[in-house]
């Protein structure tokens, strides 16, 4: 019995940590009030946002490489992009994320200002199919999180603008929806990317880093 206690008590304590795990340290007054926003909003991240530990992800590969020039596609209600900014205020650069439907970016938009991170995010009401193929410099970061069947596309059009050391990275890839299947297939059989999918995710994020170009 008292091994059974025993064993109750440890698992508490495991999830206990690991709940305090999913956030970053706090370092200044934008990391507090983040994340008493994303706390205080747990729960409320439906409308096919991210979980809270697929956001840490996308967090710790942007301060982890020291990204800054980060591109969104399909911003929702902001759930992702926040996380994303919130690791761009540590490296200094700047998140493009683009929505095309105007009541979620609305909502995103407020919710980056209540949030703290509006000026590390440039919001655009947009058809993605559009305006991605247009988007003039280069990045090192890109997040795709809209139409899955597109995703092949949206990634041979950021390909050319992604720099080297850039990370390509996909959503909802254990998903069977359509595309899924051609996009990993496209982009793991390309030699000069190395792919990876993050077991720890149960939605699935694809992680591709760019070697060299072609």
């Amino acid at each position: 019995m008292a091994n059974r206690y025993l064993f109750i008590i440890i698992a508490v304590l495991c999830s206990f940590s690991q709940g305090l795990a999913q956030y970053p340290a706090v370092e200044n007054e934008l990391d507090k009030k983040v994340k008493a926003f994303l706390k205080d909003n747990a729960e409320n991240w439906g409308d096919m946002n991210i979980p809270i530990n697929d956001g840490k992800i996308l967090y710790d590969i942007i301060v982890e490489n020291n990204f800054k020039n980060s591109v969104e596609i399909g911003t929702s209600t902001g759930h992702s992009a926040i996380w994303i900014a919130w690791a761009l205020s540590k490296t200094g650069g700047k998140l493009i994320t683009i929505e095309i439907d105007k009541r979620r970016y609305l909502q995103a938009k407020s919710n980056f200002k209540k949030a703290g991170v509006d000026k590390f995010i440039d919001a655009r009401l947009a058809d993605a199919h559009d305006l991605v193929p247009n988007l003039p410099g280069k990045y090192d970061f890109v997040f795709s999180d809209a139409d899955k069947y597109w995703y092949k596309n949206y990634f041979i059009a950021m390909d050319p603008k992604l720099v080297i050391g850039g990370c390509f990275t996909a959503h909802n890839i254990a998903m069977k929806a359509s595309g899924i299947t051609e996009f990993l297939d496209y982009i793991e059989s390309l030699k000069n990317y190395q792919t990876t999918i993050d077991k720890t995710s149960r939605s699935g994020i694809s992680i591709s880093y760019k070697l060299r170009d072609k």
